[in-house]
């Protein structure tokens, strides 16, 4: 399963409206043996997230679960590009790099998104 930055930042916020699913989706994950991949760009968008909105402490602990539970990866420069064009394809939709580059990989992968 491939990690969108939505539900790893709920995960971690109690405040966020999604927390409760986020938790009950990881504990259904890791009841089901599945795990969970993040790329590097999401990784970074993610700790971002919880640094300003949660603080340095939780964040760096929020890293530290991440790195022992997860398989990091990073996506190739062709996903890069394949990204960068798909959002050329979709001029009329705020689509981030980040979430473009999730469903490049995604689709490389033939791994489904967890968001």
């Amino acid at each position: 399963m491939l990690a969108d930055t939505g539900p790893l930042y709920a995960a971690v916020d109690p405040s966020d409206g999604h927390h409760e699913r986020a938790q009950g989706d990881i504990r259904r994950l890791n009841s089901e043996g599945l795990g969970v991949a993040v790329a590097y760009p999401t990784l970074c968008e993610c700790y971002s997230l919880v640094l300003y909105k949660l603080g340095a402490v939780t964040a760096q602990g929020w890293m530290g679960e991440i790195e022992g539970g997860s398989f990091l990866m990073n996506p190739t420069p062709e996903d890069f590009r394949e990204a960068a064009g798909l959002i050329r394809g979709y001029q009329d939709q705020a689509l981030s790099m980040f979430d473009a580059v999730t469903a490049v990989v995604s689709r490389r992968l033939r791994m489904p998104v967890w968001t």
